[in-house]
């Protein structure tokens, strides 16, 4: 090997003995880059043209410490999706609809809904690709399953509520409440580029975002109320 050869080796030998001693001296801190940087990966190019060595060199780290701290690139992904579903539902606990008068607490989890949606275009995308690949790693998480189940359970609370009170239909699914929220939402933005190229309307201006939430809570609203 000619000297030139040997200053390569040893230069990419050195910054991958640096990532490691930082992995080391802040293993979560690592993990969290590692995350952080394959979210953007996955969202950007889906879990088949996601690159590990791409992960790695957004990360500051190597791919040996990738591997050290989540197996391969599947699992990774999934660790990914796990972290975006678990935002999202620990951003909604911030709305205590238990606190909140029924119609009130459908009105502000329509709007949380959307909000999240539009500051998170990375969370849809991956959605995207999960659905593409027909849930196949997102059934093998059972962490996320008792996240679900737990936020159902609160809404269908602030349901029975309404219910009480005579304000919502005695036939009304919690599920199905959610679902609408989510759909309108994510219809919106996941095909805002062929529908503002078809209609002419750009979608993504202030004013059509604004009507457009003022949408979801009056249709989610009026699809529940008796």
């Amino acid at each position: 090997m000619d000297k030139a050869g040997a200053g390569a080796k040893a230069r990419r030998g050195g910054n991958g003995g640096r990532a490691q001693r930082a992995a080391q001296r802040d293993p979560e801190r690592t993990r969290a880059s590692i995350l952080a940087a394959a979210t953007v990966e996955f969202a950007e190019n889906g879990i088949g043209g996601a690159r590990v060595d791409a992960i790695a060199e957004r990360a500051g780290t190597n791919k040996r410490m990738l591997y050290h701290y989540f197996g391969d690139k599947e699992q990774l992904y999934l660790a990914v999706l796990e972290e975006a579903y678990i935002g999202i539902r620990t951003a909604e606990k911030t709305l205590n609809l238990s606190d909140l008068a029924p119609e009130q607490g459908v009105a502000e989890l329509a709007m949380f809904t959307w909000k999240y949606f539009l500051d998170h275009p990375e969370f849809l995308s991956l959605l995207g690709t999960e659905n593409l690949h027909r849930a196949r790693w997102l059934r093998q998480s059972t962490r996320l399953k008792e996240l679900h189940s737990g936020f159902i359970d609160k809404l269908a609370d602030l349901l029975d509520r309404g219910k009480a009170k005579g304000l919502f239909r005695i036939d009304v699914d919690p599920l199905n409440v959610y679902l609408t929220i989510a759909a309108l939402g994510y219809f919106y933005l996941s095909n805002q580029h062929t529908l503002t190229t078809i209609f002419g309307r750009d979608l993504m201006d202030e004013a059509n975002l604004e009507a457009w939430k003022r949408h979801i809570v009056q249709v989610t609203l009026a699809s529940i109320r008796r």
